[in-house]
C-alpha cells in the first residue's frame, strides 16, 4: 500500500473482516474479505449488501462560475440540474476520448459535488478551475456506504421517512441513526440501491448500525472486488480496466470514444459546448471496435486478457469476467472487433481458458434496467 495516503474511517472494520486494504485511488481499500466473494454477489442480487466506496474522489465545486466550469467539462446539460437532482456524465480530453466518469450532484444554487472515478476527471477540473470564481474543495471527510439490493430500501425505509418516494439519480439531506447524511440513490450494481454519505466520524456507527439492525433482513458487509462481478452482468465499465490505458493499440495514442464504449448516451441531445465535442461528434462512425458481452460455455470465468478467436483470427480481449453460480452462467465483458458485437456470432476464447462461446447483447442481468429504477 505504498501509494496510499488516503484513509477510510472504516479501516479497522475491514481488517476485521480479513482484507489486506489494497490500494485504489490512493485509499487502502477492502477488494476482498475472508468470506467467498459469490456469497457477497448473491446477497446484493437477492437481498442486499453493504460496501464502503470511499476511496472514490469527492470533490465539491462551489460558486458562480461552478455551473460554467462543469457545463464544458463533462458531457451533460449541467443547467437542467436542480438540487436534489444528479446525473451520470463522462469527461473527455481535447482528442474526444474518454478520460474519466463521474455523478454530479448539485447540491445548491451554485454548489455541486461530484464523485470521481479513477480517471483524470478532477485534475483536469482544477486546472480549469484556475482564475475562476469557483472554490474546488477535496473531501475525505466524507464517507461513502453503498447499501444496495433489493432490501436496501425495505432497511432504509424503518430509519428515514420518505426514502420509498426519492427517485432513481435523487439524493436528499436527512439523519441515519440521529447522525446527518446524505442519501443518493445511486449505486455501481444494476440494483436498487442507495449511498450513504456521512462525515467520517459518523461512519463506523452507521456501518455497524446497518449490519447489526439489518441481519434479519440478510444485509452483510461486502468487499469492493464483488463489483467486478455484478458490473460485468450490468454492463457498467471501470476505468482503466475496459480501456486502452489497459489494452492499447498498437502505434496509437491511447483513448476510447464514446462510441466505442457505448457511452455516447451520457451527451445531453444537441450540446455541443463541451471539452472533445468537435473531435466527438467527428469520430462518429470510426469505431475500431466495441464494447460486448461474452456467454462461455461451462461453469469457469474467464480472465482478464483472455483473448477472443472467430473463424481462426483473433477479434477482441476479454477485459472482466465472472461465473454466476445465481444464474449457472459464466460471463464476460470484452473489446471486440465491431463486425463481431452482434448477438449469437460465435466465439472461442483462448488464454486461461480454452472453451466455446457467443458474443451477447449487454447487459445480462435486468436489461430494461427495471430493478434500479422501480418506485415504492
Amino acid at each position: 500500500m505504498a501509494n496510499s495516503w488516503r484513509i477510510s474511517a472504516l479501516r479497522e472494520r475491514h481488517l476485521a473482516l480479513g482484507s489486506n486494504l489494497e490500494d485504489w485511488n490512493g485509499m487502502g481499500t477492502a477488494w476482498t474479505y475472508a468470506s467467498d466473494l459469490a456469497d457477497h454477489h448473491e446477497a446484493i442480487r437477492t437481498r442486499a449488501g453493504l460496501m464502503d466506496v470511499s476511496g472514490l474522489k469527492k470533490v465539491h465545486y462551489v460558486g458562480p462560475h461552478a455551473e460554467s466550469l462543469l457545463q464544458y467539462a463533462t458531457t451533460r446539460d449541467i443547467a437542467k440540474l436542480y438540487p436534489g437532482k444528479s446525473v451520470y456524465a463522462c469527461m473527455l480530453d481535447e482528442d474526444g476520448t474518454f478520460a474519466d466518469d463521474c455523478i454530479v450532484y448539485r447540491t445548491g444554487p451554485n454548489a455541486f459535488m461530484v464523485v470521481h472515478g479513477a480517471g483524470i476527471g478532477h485534475e483536469m477540473l482544477i486546472r480549469s478551475a484556475q482564475g475562476r470564481q469557483v472554490a474546488v474543495l477535496f473531501d475525505d471527510d466524507l464517507h461513502d456506504l453503498s447499501l444496495q439490493g433489493p432490501k436496501a430500501v425495505d432497511f432504509l425505509a424503518e430509519h428515514v421517512p420518505g426514502i420509498r418516494d426519492l427517485p432513481y439519480f435523487h439524493h436528499l439531506q436527512t439523519k441515519l441513526f440521529e447522525r446527518p447524511v446524505m442519501i443518493s440513490r445511486t449505486g455501481y450494481t444494476g440494483e436498487r440501491g442507495y449511498e450513504i454519505f456521512c462525515k467520517a466520524a459518523d461512519a463506523p456507527a452507521i456501518w455497524d448500525g446497518i449490519l447489526e439492525k439489518g441481519t434479519d433482513l440478510g444485509i452483510i458487509p461486502c468487499a469492493f472486488t464483488a463489483l467486478d462481478w455484478l458490473r460485468v452482468e450490468s454492463y457498467l465499465l471501470f476505468y482503466p480496466y475496459d480501456n486502452s490505458q489497459m489494452y492499447p493499440f498498437a502505434d496509437q495514442k491511447a483513448g476510447d470514444t464514446l462510441w466505442e464504449l457505448g457511452l455516447d448516451f451520457t451527451v445531453s441531445p444537441g450540446k455541443q459546448d463541451f471539452r472533445g465535442a468537435g473531435e466527438h461528434y467527428r469520430r462518429q462512425g470510426q469505431e475500431r471496435f466495441r464494447i460486448f458481452g461474452v456467454l462461455l460455455d461451462g461453469q469457469v470465468a474467464a480472465q482478464n486478457g483472455d483473448t477472443l478467436w472467430h473463424e481462426g483470427r483473433e477479434v477482441g480481449v476479454i477485459t472482466c469476467a465472472m461465473y454466476s453460480r445465481l444464474t449457472d452462467r459464466s460471463m464476460a465483458i470484452a473489446r471486440v472487433e465491431p463486425d463481431i458485437a452482434e448477438q449469437g456470432v460465435p466465439l472461442e476464447v483462448r488464454g486461461s481458458l480454452s472453451v466455446k462461446a457467443i458474443a451477447h447483447n449487454l447487459p445480462f442481468d435486468d436489461p430494461e434496467k427495471k430493478k434500479r429504477t422501480a418506485k415504492g
